[in-house]
């Protein structure tokens, strides 16, 4: 027997249940799915069983061994590939498949917030459907106003719609972790180049070191942080301009300022 290993944050589902509503809210299309971690296989059976073309990333090599031989005639046939590799070392500066596709994981907690950004920044990527720590499913999910709404959120929610589908407790797993899971989904919008918000993926990238400025401490005061790149006058001139509250904190501005402030800022 598989035992889960802690050096990769492994912590395998057993819930039966939880994994059907999984495999439930996967895009129903005939794309390529991607599958980062696929453990023991559980999820990925069921994937297959759903006429599901496969490609899964694994890491560990004992896991690889286990899957290439209860999937031989999946890999034979050609509908299941699997690449025993750790993903971000394949995902460099590139997409990570040459197609469309959807992302389907149960991601380690420490690596969870690195994959989520990379399939953002992936135009190939349409969907992420991943199983995460509850406290990072939030902060990629939160709304305008939250507190725990930040840079994460703008990203998320500029690229995609955002929304947490149900929670997992530790319970489900073996081991159990000590923490609540989540079950996150991101559907990207078509095109969200095209929406006139960017007008390149260099931009993109410069909106990114623009939003850690301005969440580089939470807690003060939106335009105290920006006066660190920015100067005073400049920033009270412009959030009078927009309207924006000089006394607001970094969370409570909506996305659409952000996005204002950034494209007035960088002209």
């Amino acid at each position: 027997m598989i035992k889960a290993k802690k050096k990769f944050g492994q912590n395998f589902l057993k819930d039966e249940s939880i994994k059907k509503k999984i495999i439930q809210s996967m895009p129903n299309d005939d794309k390529l799915v991607v599958e980062i971690g696929p453990g023991l296989g559980d999820l990925t059976k069921e994937l297959l069983c759903a006429s599901k073309r496969v490609v899964a990333f694994e890491i560990d090599l004992e896991l690889c061994g286990y899957l290439q031989k209860i999937f031989k005639t999946e890999i034979q046939s050609g509908q299941f590939q699997l690449i025993c590799s750790d993903v971000l070392e394949v995902w460099k500066n590139t997409s990570l498949r040459d197609e469309e596709y959807h992302l389907i994981a149960n991601l380690p907690y420490y690596v969870a917030t690195n994959i989520i950004l990379k399939a953002l920044d992936d135009n190939k990527c349409r969907s992420i459907l991943v199983m995460i720590q509850k406290e990072v499913a939030v902060k990629f999910s939160a709304k305008s106003g939250e507190k725990t709404f930040s840079a994460l959120s703008i990203l998320a929610n500029t690229i995609a719609k955002s929304q947490i589908l149900f929670d997992v407790g530790s319970s489900c797993f073996d081991p159990p972790p000590k923490v609540t899971s989540s079950v996150l989904k991101l559907e990207k919008f078509s095109d969200f180049l095209a929406k006139d918000l960017f007008e390149s993926t260099h931009e993109v990238e410069r909106f990114k070191a623009f939003l850690k400025i301005a969440f580089r401490q939470p807690r003060k005061l939106l335009i105290k942080n920006l006066q660190q790149n920015y100067q005073k006058e400049t920033l009270t001139d412009l959030f009078g301009t927009l309207d924006i509250e000089t006394k607001a904190r970094p969370h409570q501005l909506k996305i659409s300022d952000y996005h204002l402030l950034f494209k007035n800022l960088n002209k």
